[in-house]
């Protein structure tokens, strides 16, 4: 077997299909190259979610076909969200790629990978229906090894008006719940830390197997499993949250202070529109209760500018909202016109220098929001996860509790000891700069 160069786009969900994939290349033979011109196969495991993300995944597959003309490469495939999305286009329309495989069907890279090899006329394809729910062992982790996405669930059926992701990913399936826990225990034996449990939504998770919202159960189970010391919940539907879960993540000695709530808009007009199930007061209620019983909970959330219709005063009505509440983290991105979704045909497109500005104005009062909260930590004392060091200093990379990796900030701390990635260590905040954290190593047990 040759060497393969993989390049996985997209999201952190994307993330844990590729490395599964690697996986299952690994345990056929092949090896991996960081170096595309040195690879005898090139895979790009492909996103669709927004305008943005498609025409990067387009520039990199037309990027990596070069190769096939100047280095060792004799297969391109592309695989993910855009080939299932756009299967009949991507292989009219990309002549350069060997073979496409679907986002059900990445169970089978290996056979399609040897097959792109031998000479054919046109694109190969793999396509399982879009609702099939592979459960693939093997996985190689291309993080740190200590911190790591396990994906509970597949697909969505919520049918938000803006949304493409059930066209690319299906309807809602959830893992079964021995899978889930066998392939925390092999991550935990790794060495894994910190398990973070990702979906398109987590807090229904369970509901289509087992007739009932499943989370808290899973989550107990995780706890159980020696060496995992958090576990993180991304993405969960505010109308879906239960007493349960609030009541152990409360409790719980492993699960993480922290919850990204997708909220998408504030403007109850606007909500309607996008499909959402929720209200502002609902959401108003929904936050204050969290942070009534969680006092120290982290909360992150989305907002969506510029869908269809969108007015100022809509505007203004998210800006006033955002200021209230004061989210801990919070990103924008400005609406994508998604082909084959409801949304596309709204009347009252908004204008693309529109959006930017609003979002602009968006991300600016939550910069605001954002440092004054660094600065409230100032004097705390925290438990954080070491990430690494910064060369030729003794100053440590490490994230809080309240951070999730990649899209909060961090914690620097000056230390002379030695700590390994994924070590967890009592600071003291000292300083705040910007969205970060200064602090210093206090001697106190985090083990």
């Amino acid at each position: 077997m040759g060497s393969v160069y993989f390049l996985s786009l997209g999201c952190d969900k994307n993330l844990t299909d590729s490395e599964s994939m690697l996986g299952l290349l690994q345990n056929a033979g092949w090896s991996f190259t960081d170096d595309p011109g040195e690879a005898e196969v090139i895979i790009v495991n492909t996103c669709s979610f927004i305008g943005d993300a498609k025409k990067e995944s387009i520039n990199a597959i037309l990027e990596l076909a070069k190769q096939k003309e100047k280095g060792c490469c004799r297969a391109l495939i592309a695989t993910g969200c855009l080939a299932e999305r756009y299967k009949d286009e991507i292989c009219r329309e990309l002549p350069e790629l060997d073979a496409v495989l679907g986002t059900a069907s990445y169970q089978h890279i290996v056979e399609l990978t040897e097959k792109a090899l031998q000479r054919h006329e046109g694109s190969l394809a793999c396509f399982e229906d879009v609702d099939t729910l592979p459960q693939i062992r093997e996985r190689i982790l291309t993080g740190g090894g200590y911190s790591t996405y396990l994906k509970i669930a597949e697909g969505c059926d919520k049918r938000c008006t803006y949304c493409a992701i059930p066209m690319a990913r299906g309807r809602y399936r959830s893992y079964p719940m021995e899978f889930l826990v066998e392939q925390a225990e092999q991550l935990a034996q790794k060495g894994v830390r910190e398990l973070i449990l990702v979906a398109q939504e987590t807090t229904l998770y369970g509901k289509d197997l087992y007739g009932y919202k499943a989370l808290p159960e899973l989550i107990r189970r995780l706890e159980q499993i020696d060496g995992i010391r958090w576990i993180r919940l991304l993405y969960g539907y505010p109308e879906e949250l239960t007493d349960e879960l609030i009541d152990l993540m409360a409790s719980s000695r492993k699960l993480c202070h922290y919850l990204d709530l997708p909220i998408q808009h504030t403007a109850d007009s606007v909500l309607k529109r996008m499909g959402r199930r929720t209200t502002r007061q609902e959401l108003r209620e929904r936050i204050a209760d969290l942070r009534k019983r969680i006092p120290d909970i982290a909360l992150r959330t989305t907002i969506l500018t510029g869908f269809p219709g969108e007015t100022e005063e809509e505007h203004q009505e998210n800006l006033r909202f955002i200021e209230e509440v004061r989210f801990d983290r919070l990103g924008v991105f400005c609406y994508s016109r998604e082909e084959g979704t409801a949304a596309y045909s709204m009347s009252g497109q908004v204008p693309a220098g529109v959006k930017k500005r609003r979002r602009k104005e968006l991300m600016t009062l939550q910069q605001k929001i954002a440092f004054e909260k660094a600065e409230e930590m100032i004097g705390k004392t925290l438990t954080v996860m070491v990430e690494g060091r910064i060369a030729d200093e003794n100053v440590y990379v490490a994230r809080t509790e309240a951070d999730a990796p990649d899209v909060d900030g961090y914690l620097f701390f000056e230390d002379d000891r030695e700590w390994e990635s994924g070590s967890f260590v009592r600071v003291r905040v000292t300083g705040a700069k910007e969205y970060d954290l200064i602090g210093e190593r206090v001697d106190e047990s985090a083990e």
